[in-house]
């Protein structure tokens, strides 16, 4: 659940970003979009190594 939170706030700021000509908010979105992308990895692989373990 925390990736997908991660990835709406990156896209909001990122959004907002573009709108307002302010590309640090934009940088910051794309990068909490990225951290939340690399959380749903991590848990996937978390799960199938606990799938596989078993």
């Amino acid at each position: 659940m925390d990736e997908k939170l991660d990835k709406a706030k990156g896209k909001a700021k990122t959004v907002a970003g573009a709108t307002t000509g302010n590309e640090r908010l934009e940088a910051e979105g794309h990068l909490d979009q990225a951290k939340g992308k690399v959380k749903n990895v991590l848990k996937g692989a978390k799960k199938s190594v606990k799938k596989n373990t078993r």
